[in-house]
C-alpha cells in the first residue's frame, strides 16, 4: 500500500524487454534507504517488487499482464520515473490509500496554467471515469491528485508547482500516456452496491399452506 506522495524521481539504468516480461533497473538513492530484497516500490504508480538492490540502483521485473494494463513497455534508458516506498503503519498519510495496482491508462490531451498551477486534462475509458467524482482521489503515474471535474470519456486535475517539478507529470506533452488508479474505497463501495446483500431466505413461515406443499397435511 502506498500513498501517491512521490519520494524520489529515478532513472531506467536498464531495460531489458523479453518475450512476455520485462526487467528494469533503476538508479535511486533515497528508496534504498531501509529497502529489502522483496518490499515492494511503486514505479511510476505500479507496485512492483525489488528482485536486486544495489549501490545506486534496484532491479525489478514486470510480468506480461502489467506490461499490458500499464505504460511501462513505453520506458526506454534514461527515462525519469516516479518512486515511493511501500507505506509504514507510523507514516502521515499524506495522499490517499494507493494499492499499486493500475486501473488503466489515461492519455494527456491539454495542459493550461491557470495562476501558479496546472490544469491537466485527461482522456481515458468511462470505466475509468465511472469510479471518480469532484474533489474524490485519483493516482496518475502514482501521484496522489484531486480531481477537479469528471465527463463521460476525461477528467480533470490541477497541480502545484511542487508537483511539477518533483514528479514525471513535469516533464509529460500532449499525448503522453499516464497510468490510472481510482479511489480503492471507493471501487470497494461501488462493488458493494452492485451485489445484492439480502439475506437468503433459508426458512418460511410456518402455515396450513407450507404444511400443505410438505405433505403434512
Amino acid at each position: 500500500m502506498f500513498t501517491g506522495i512521490i519520494e524520489e524521481l529515478g532513472i531506467i539504468k536498464s531495460l531489458d524487454l523479453l518475450k512476455d516480461s520485462a526487467r528494469l533497473t533503476i538508479e535511486a538513492s533515497f528508496v534504498l534507504k531501509g529497502s529489502q530484497i522483496g518490499d515492494s516500490i511503486a514505479v511510476n504508480g505500479v507496485c512492483l517488487t525489488a528482485t536486486a538492490i544495489g549501490s545506486g540502483s534496484f532491479s525489478v521485473d514486470v510480468m506480461y499482464e502489467t506490461l499490458q494494463r500499464t505504460n511501462l513497455q513505453e520506458l526506454k534508458q534514461h527515462t525519469k520515473v516516479n518512486l515511493e516506498r511501500a507505506l509504514q503503519l507510523q507514516s502521515r498519510l499524506g495522499g490517499h490509500l494507493v494499492s499499486g495496482h493500475v486501473d488503466g491508462i489515461g492519455k494527456m490531451t491539454a495542459m493550461t496554467p491557470v495562476g501558479i498551477a496546472q490544469t491537466y486534462r485527461i482522456q481515458t475509458s468511462p470505466e475509468i471515469t465511472s469510479s471518480l467524482l469532484p474533489k474524490g482521489s485519483v493516482a496518475i503515474d502514482g501521484i496522489s491528485l484531486t480531481v477537479i471535474d469528471v465527463g463521460d470519456d476525461f477528467f480533470t486535475v490541477s497541480l502545484i508547482p511542487h508537483t511539477f517539478q518533483h514528479t514525471t507529470l513535469g516533464f509529460k506533452r500532449i499525448g503522453s500516456t499516464v497510468n490510472l488508479e481510482t479511489d480503492i474505497i471507493g471501487k470497494y463501495v461501488a462493488r458493494f452496491l452492485q451485489k445484492d446483500h439480502s439475506p437468503p431466505q433459508t426458512k418460511k413461515d410456518i402455515s396450513v399452506e407450507f404444511l400443505t406443499e410438505n405433505g403434512f397435511i
